[in-house]
């Protein structure tokens, strides 16, 4: 199996850049926002964020293609960096803490790209998360201060705690009905959104999530880290990986249960 440890290294420099710029800019009473086509938001610290991320990558990796949020996909080949500078910018221009950078390698292999490695970092909440294939996933200050991740036992969907974003994209999506089946039969629900669920059911304190609408550079670092710490990372279809446009996330135990409520009247 290869050894992607100088990638995983990298990605927690490239990390460290984007938390000092993110973090610099957080709660400033002059950041500059404005809003994309697609009706969503986008700060100066998102984009300043993307542009150190990729300076950066083209030194240390001049050979690897980059898909960003911001600025999209520039060069091929077999392995391609996948960002998303802030994960969370409604969280991030509000002053809500619960906001992350996302960097994940994928390579080019059967049913096409993969995610290999994976960092999520959380500067505002002081939290940090990662994966390599095959080496297990972890989460703390830094590569030789980690606690290595498991998700939870809980085999029950009634002792089971689910996760999610927000109610309104089951409802466009026609899921609401099953959404709703799905929170009545758990033991808990509650709605933190963005990456910080996936986190959690990788850390083995929430036992299920999924949202009904998602980009690539949403799941693929997501997607390393909660497979990479025992569970279960596919699209809404039961497709694995991140590649379906949406995602439900779990510990393996209850992912059969998970799908069949939010697909029971789709």
């Amino acid at each position: 199996m290869p050894d992607y440890h100088d990638d995983l290294r990298l990605a927690h420099v490239l990390a460290d850049t984007a938390d000092a710029a993110t973090m610099d800019r957080f709660k400033a009473l002059d950041l500059k926002v404005e809003t994309k086509p697609d009706m969503t938001p986008v700060s100066e610290a998102d984009k300043t964020a993307e542009e150190l991320i990729r300076s950066n990558l083209k030194r240390g990796r001049p050979r690897d293609a980059i898909l960003g949020e911001e600025f999209g996909v520039e060069g091929t080949g077999p392995r391609r960096w996948v960002i998303d500078p802030i994960d969370g910018t409604k969280n991030y221009v509000r002053g809500v803490p619960v906001w992350a950078t996302l960097i994940s390698l994928m390579e080019a292999g059967e049913g096409g790209f993969q995610p290999v490695v994976g960092v999520v970092s959380a500067p505002a909440l002081g939290r940090r998360w990662w994966a390599a294939k095959g080496g297990g996933a972890y989460t703390g200050r830094s590569l030789t201060s980690a606690t290595r991740l498991t998700t939870s036992n809980v085999s029950r969907l009634q002792d089971a705690s689910f996760a999610y974003a927000s109610l309104t994209g089951w409802e466009e999506q026609g899921r609401l009905d099953g959404f709703m089946d799905l929170t009545r039969a758990v033991w808990r629900t509650r709605g933190y959104g963005d990456f910080w669920p996936y986190m959690m059911v990788a850390e083995g304190s929430v036992d299920i999530c999924a949202e009904p609408e998602l980009s690539l550079w949403d799941m693929a670092a997501p997607a390393i880290i909660v497979t990479e710490a025992g569970g279960i990372f596919t699209g809404l279809d039961g497709a694995p990986g991140p590649h379906s446009g949406n995602a439900a996330a779990s510990n393996g135990l209850l992912h059969d249960e998970l799908l069949g409520y939010l697909n029971q009247r789709y």
